[in-house]
């Protein structure tokens, strides 16, 4: 991994969410000897607090909290362009939970109760995957329309200059766009990913987000194709 990817990943700042105080506070615990600096939240107020004195690197996020909760407060992130990495936590572990996740905007998703250790790993998957590269640019852009995708720096840009993308969205695209032109199954997308358990419906509710980035009408793909029993396609072109 390129120096200034390592150094996202060691030195990251998280924001860990979770309305039960011994929960919070040892996560705290055991992320901060992972090496990561840890500040922690109670509930979505306080969460949105700090969001908005700190650019923080990921939120570990409670989905269920008193008041607002999880999902709600991502859907609103989103809708106010903030695409910072969320990774959410939840006692709710089945399939529909997983997708209500995805859809809200979330990176992933780790059931409750979870090994510490494969939190720390998840987390390091999603900083790995929207690290900036260090190196220069070698692959060249992809065009979908009016749009172009460098996917070397998982950046979107349209007419009107860079479209927001999430990291999930773009670690998506970015999958797809170094293999345009061929089938990738939903498994293959889950493990370009890092999100090899989502399941097949959580992959194509992640699909259906970007398709509402790229796509000139999400509901008649242009680039972006399913192909049936077998997955998913990018198909670049003017």
């Amino acid at each position: 991994m390129p120096a200034e990817a390592t150094t996202l990943v060691d030195n990251a700042h998280l924001l860990v969410v979770d309305d039960d105080a011994r929960l919070r506070a040892l996560l705290q615990r055991y992320l901060a000897e992972q090496g990561f600096r840890v500040s922690i939240a109670a509930d979505a107020a306080a969460a949105r607090a700090q969001l908005a004195a700190v650019a923080f690197d990921l939120l570990v996020l409670d989905v269920m909290m008193p008041g607002e909760t999880g999902l709600e407060l991502v859907e609103t992130l989103r809708r106010a362009g903030n695409d910072v990495p969320v990774l959410m936590l939840t006692a709710r572990g089945g399939p529909d939970d997983r997708v209500a996740g995805f859809e809200s905007g979330a990176d992933d998703y780790l059931g409750k109760p979870f090994d510490p250790r494969e939190l720390a790993l998840r987390i390091r998957t999603i900083l790995r995957r929207v690290a900036p590269p260090a190196q220069p640019l070698t692959a060249a852009p992809v065009q979908l329309g009016m749009r172009w995708f460098d996917a070397e720096r998982s950046e979107l840009r349209g007419p009107d200059g860079t479209i927001r993308l999430t990291g999930g969205e773009a670690a998506l695209l970015g999958a797809l766009a170094r293999r345009a032109g061929e089938v990738l199954s939903r498994e293959e997308i889950g493990t370009a990913l890092g999100t090899p358990e989502a399941g097949e419906r959580a992959i194509d509710v992640q699909v259906t987000r970007l398709r509402r980035k790229i796509e000139p009408d999400p509901r008649e793909p242009r680039f972006l194709h399913t192909v049936r029993h077998r997955g998913y396609v990018l198909r670049p072109g003017p």
